[in-house]
């Protein structure tokens, strides 16, 4: 099945999708699934980013070779930056170093004191049980993320839905969002940078941040070696984009995009986010570690 290459710019860019999640994590599609609901939308180029780990890479690897799409090895790991859990996502085009595979060891042990200390705090609010909760909406052995909590309190009957869970709960500053367990971010991406990777800041526009305080994230991420942010996650307002292509422009940074899909039957799908308005930053695609990747 011939491959089908990248263009140089953002403009009608289509079938590539570089922030997607499995049952590796907190993805509600096996790797496989995922793959196969990729290739029926028409994705040709994506990346598996599961929270912390690399477990569905060999399955959605295989997968992907069987019907023809062009898988990146990936993870999205947690950090803390001035008090605020950040994501990065490590895109590695020849796979994890030792040094990656080891943090991400420690990774999967911070996963669970954080997700004990988060079971703890829900108690206090009334949450009997949260940790087994948790575990039981998870469905698997794997590490426990927030989404899991907040399926558990929805279940309980705590809160009426997921977005009144984290709002209340588990969003940033609630008393669930707990983040003294995470690396520094710049620890994150010397692990990335090991891996002969790219460190790109995921969803830089979901932090809460003021655009000034966005500013500064920026200079702390490119400073550290971070080369890329997430230009589009999902969708989102253009003139918002316009704005962050501009900041990305200043720091010298490459561009991405994703979904972030976890679960069919949202507003998400695997492929699907705002298109990039005209501008001038580089995709990340054009960075000479990607050049086998994009075509």
């Amino acid at each position: 099945m011939p491959m089908i290459s990248l263009p140089d710019t953002f403009d009608a860019i289509s079938g590539l999708d570089l922030h997607m999640h499995s049952t590796a994590s907190d993805g509600a599609l096996t790797p496989g699934a995922l793959v196969a609901l990729c290739h029926s939308r028409g994705v040709t180029h994506m990346a598996l980013t599961d929270h912390d780990t690399l477990a569905g890479i060999d399955e959605a690897s295989a997968a992907a070779d069987r019907v023809g799409i062009r898988l990146l090895p990936a993870a999205e790991l947690s950090a803390q930056w001035r008090g605020v859990t950040i994501h990065v996502v490590a895109l590695l085009p020849t796979g994890p170093s030792v040094k990656m595979n080891e943090a991400l060891t420690s990774q999967a042990e911070a996963r669970v004191a954080r997700s004990k200390e988060i079971a703890r705090r829900l108690e206090a609010l009334g949450l009997e049980n949260a940790l087994a909760r948790a575990r039981e909406q998870a469905g698997s052995e794997r590490p426990l993320g927030r989404p899991d909590f907040a399926r558990a309190l929805v279940e309980a009957g705590v809160v009426p839905d997921m977005a009144t869970a984290f709002r209340k709960h588990l969003g940033a500053g609630k008393r669930g969002d707990v983040k003294a367990h995470w690396p520094y971010l710049s620890d994150v991406i010397d692990w990335t940078r090991q891996s002969n990777g790219i460190a790109v800041l995921a969803h830089p526009l979901r932090y809460g941040l003021t655009r000034r305080k966005r500013g500064l994230l920026l200079d702390a991420f490119a400073e550290a070696g971070g080369e890329a942010a997430e230009l589009v996650s999902g969708f989102q307002n253009a003139d918002v984009t316009r704005d962050l292509a501009r900041q990305l422009g200043e720091h010298g940074l490459y561009g991405s995009l994703g979904s972030d899909f976890h679960f069919p039957g949202g507003h998400l799908a695997p492929g699907s986010m705002s298109s990039v308005p005209r501008c001038d930053v580089l995709p990340v695609w054009r960075h000479p570690l990607m050049h086998d990747f994009a075509g």
